[in-house]
């Protein structure tokens, strides 16, 4: 039956995480050079409209339709039939359709976030054709796999509100596109400045506003697991921050807003996973750990040479990976992990994100690989230089009179 009061709660969720997306647009966009602030605000903002189209024709079922051998979601929910006002299986106290838009957030957000590794280069057709082809063959039977009755969630694996999902899928698929789609023309060579980091920590503010609806709003209800996660969700983003700075001082000798920033969205990636699960104390540590794993990763780019423009890989990849783990060590509220007697569900939570990994990696690579033999991924060298804003969309966001 459904219930007003979760109801209500679980509105004000979906549309807490609807906002996480334009967040992410205003994030990504103070950190590109001026010339590109418009093109990758686009980006993100196209996610909202090209996922939603996609959810309703046939996204949601293959996600979390009926299992089909464990792989991937059948056909019986297409275009929404049968799915209504009465509650679903995946909750019995809110509309079925209104899971079905709180995880169309989700789904909208996660291609959103590759498109920082490949930031100022690609063809706005080409990111077209790749986010759909992306949602469409990775995060569908990604999705399911944890949630919607597949094999990963039949392995006992616990994915709270997207670990898996969300930050290491898109973090395997952007270190996938940043090689395949090669590095910015002057990468190493020339300045490539934040161009407007007050706009970055704006952004910011609303992934972390927006990130408690995210998690808090995984619990599918208004009680005290949703608490729990608001509060871990709270204290481990904290102690990210924090400690990237500290990392900061220590190795630059000053901190940085946009190491704040940076380091508040590595630790709301890192407590996703097992945000309902993990108590607040042990958040701290997760939280702790995940700016330092962070921000050691974004360094590591540089020494390995590829261009993830905005460090989707070092952020999402390398704090979903931690956020995997440390759930299946600090997790005690509704299940029991390493430090709780079972050493077994840590390796479940292993298992479940190298595989996710791996997937994602060769299915993105083959993906931009077919699209790279059909159409220029890149725009042409010229367009680059004078920026994607003009030669993509005939715009600036800084008109010179």
């Amino acid at each position: 039956m459904v219930d007003s009061g979760h109801t209500a709660w679980m509105l004000v969720s979906t549309a807490l995480v609807m906002l996480m997306t334009p967040g992410l647009a205003l994030f990504y966009g103070g950190m590109v050079r001026s010339e590109n602030v418009l093109a990758t605000i686009m980006q993100s903002f196209s996610c909202l409209g090209l996922v939603t189209v996609l959810w309703v024709l046939f996204g949601y079922s293959l996600a979390f339709g009926p299992d089909v051998m464990g792989v991937v979601g059948s056909w019986q929910w297409a275009g929404l039939s049968g799915v209504g006002m009465d509650p679903g299986p995946y909750s019995d106290k809110i509309p079925h359709l209104l899971f079905c838009s709180f995880q169309l957030m989700f789904a909208a957000i996660t291609p959103a976030l590759i498109t920082g590794a490949f930031a100022e280069r690609l063809t706005f057709r080409s990111f077209v054709v790749f986010t759909l082809a992306w949602t469409t063959l990775v995060y569908l039977p990604v999705c399911h796999w944890v949630w919607g009755g597949g094999w990963m969630g039949k392995l006992g694996a616990l994915d709270f509100a997207g670990g898996t999902v969300i930050h290491v899928n898109s973090g395997a698929a952007a270190l996938a596109a940043a090689l395949i789609t090669g590095k910015r023309r002057g990468y190493r060579t020339e300045p490539m400045y934040p161009h407007n980091l007050p706009l970055t920590m704006l952004g910011a503010g609303l992934l972390w506003f927006g990130w408690f609806g995210f998690n808090a709003g995984s619990a599918l209800s208004a009680g005290s697991q949703a608490s729990l996660a608001f509060l871990s969700t709270q204290v481990a983003t904290a102690a990210a921050a924090l400690a990237w700075i500290g990392c900061e001082r220590v190795i630059r000798k000053k901190p940085t807003t946009l190491g704040f920033a940076s380091g508040a969205v590595a630790g709301l990636v890192a407590i996703t996973p097992g945000a309902g699960y993990i108590d607040p104390v042990s958040a701290l540590a997760v939280g702790a750990v995940a700016g330092a794993v962070c921000y050691f990763a974004v360094l590591m780019k540089e020494r390995l040479g590829y261009d993830d423009s905005l460090d989707v890989v070092g952020i999402h990849g390398a704090g979903g990976l931690w956020g995997a783990v440390a759930t299946g060590l600090f997790a005690s509220y509704g299940g029991t992990v390493l430090f709780h007697g079972n050493p077994h569900q840590l390796v479940v939570q292993v298992t479940g994100a190298l595989a996710t990994a791996t997937y994602s990696f060769l299915a993105t690579s083959l993906i931009l690989l077919a699209m790279k033999g059909l159409m220029p991924l890149r725009v042409e060298e010229e367009h680059e230089v004078e920026g994607l804003d003009r030669s993509e969309h005939g715009e600036s966001a800084y008109w010179i009179r």
